[in-house]
């Protein structure tokens, strides 16, 4: 039976086009000048409500829009507009579990005003698993981990949490609920991504936005000054 059996060995990653689509799509976004901010998280996060925190902070100071994406619906996007006034579009990925460079791509043409923008976020899709996968094209990525999650989840998700710039912490007014060990997840997180940076808040108390925002406004503006 051993004969019979056929061994293929790949020598081409199935990301490389996806790859190469992002690079591209960094390059473009390199020439107009727009930093572009992957945010992913698992469902119920507070993605959304820290994004609408986070919009209200910077918004005085850079211009800025947002894509909203998920499975179906435009909640997400509605919120966003409604509460922060910038310009946000839905995408829906068709059942897909997350983004890829080529949507990244067509959701960026769908905005009105992309060359008058120093900051486009992408909010992905609900996912601890796949967008950590695939290369968005974006400048860096950040994810939110929220208390009720548990410390444990950069175990879990290994990949998330080595692909992501940024680790937030988020609903820590609740951790007198929780078993969540602060230190311990930060050891966690250390432990798949030592040069990740931490930041504690809690978007609906409005607790530490201010640090979120210095961070984002820190990354954009070291990266325009050495594009």
């Amino acid at each position: 039976m051993e004969d019979k059996v056929k061994i293929i060995e790949i020598k081409k990653s199935v990301f490389a086009a996806n790859e190469k689509t992002a690079d591209d799509l960094r390059e473009e976004l390199k020439q107009k000048g727009v930093f572009l901010l992957n945010v992913m998280s698992s469902p119920g996060s507070g993605k959304t409500t820290t994004l609408v925190e986070l919009i209200n902070a910077l918004k005085d100071k850079i211009k800025i829009a947002v894509m909203e994406a998920d499975i179906d619906s435009d909640v997400d996007a509605l919120t966003v507009a409604k509460k922060t006034g910038v310009q946000s579009i839905q995408l829906h990925t068709g059942g897909m579990c997350h983004l890829d460079a080529e949507m990244t791509s067509q959701g960026l043409n769908g905005l009105s005003n992309l060359d008058d923008l120093d900051l486009v976020i992408l909010e992905n899709v609900g996912n601890l698993v796949c967008p950590a996968e695939f290369d968005t094209g974006a400048v860096t990525s950040l994810t939110i981990l929220s208390v009720p999650e548990g410390d444990d989840k950069p175990l879990k998700y290994p990949l998330m949490y080595q692909v992501c710039s940024l680790v937030v912490i988020n609903k820590i007014d609740v951790l007198p609920y929780f078993t969540f060990d602060v230190a311990k997840c930060k050891e966690n997180i250390k432990m798949r991504n030592p040069n990740a940076e931490v930041i504690e808040i809690s978007a609906l108390k409005k607790e530490g936005i201010d640090k979120l925002a210095d961070w984002v406004l820190k990354q954009v503006k070291n990266w325009k000054e050495n594009k």
